[in-house]
């Protein structure tokens, strides 16, 4: 009897383990997509990002390098660009991988934001205006409905 009280146990306590060692599985793996999502994933967006900047310099576009050093690029090639610095007008060859931002574009972005706010704010005082318009209407049709009554 002895024996089947512990057969029933160590079946038992085998189970529990397995189900204990298959939520530790998916745990981990959670943990591991969890990771993907929050660190690899926009990491890779970010190198994607700055990839697109460096291939889409062109000629005339003032840049900034990792080391701090801008300048307009005067050529562009496949590998390298070269670019003028400084009121001396100093050449410099340098890769394109050393381009830290492209201040040209970011002017242009940041100009278009500013256009795009206040083309909101105007649309924005437009309807306030419109709306006040409607409503001293508005009270003007009910105080003469007001005057109206009175006369009768």
């Amino acid at each position: 009897m002895n024996i089947s009280v512990l057969s029933t146990l160590l079946a038992g306590a085998n189970g529990a383990s397995q189900r204990s060692s298959m939520s530790m599985i998916i745990l981990i793996v959670a943990m591991f997509g969890v990771m993907y999502f929050v660190m690899i994933r926009p990491q890779k967006k970010k190198q994607q990002q700055e990839q697109e900047m460096r291939d889409s310099i062109q000629v005339g576009d003032e840049i900034t390098t990792i080391g701090g050093i801008m300048g307009r690029v005067v050529t562009v090639k496949e590998d390298s660009l070269v670019i003028e610095t400084g009121a001396d007008r100093n050449k410099m060859k340098i890769t394109r991988w050393a381009v830290s931002t492209n201040n040209t574009a970011v002017e242009k972005a940041e100009a278009e934001k500013a256009a795009a706010k206040e083309a909101a704010e105007a649309e924005k005082n437009k309807k306030i205006e419109e709306a006040a318009e409607a409503g001293k209407s508005k009270r003007k049709k009910t105080k003469k409905n007001k005057d109206d009554t009175f006369e009768d």
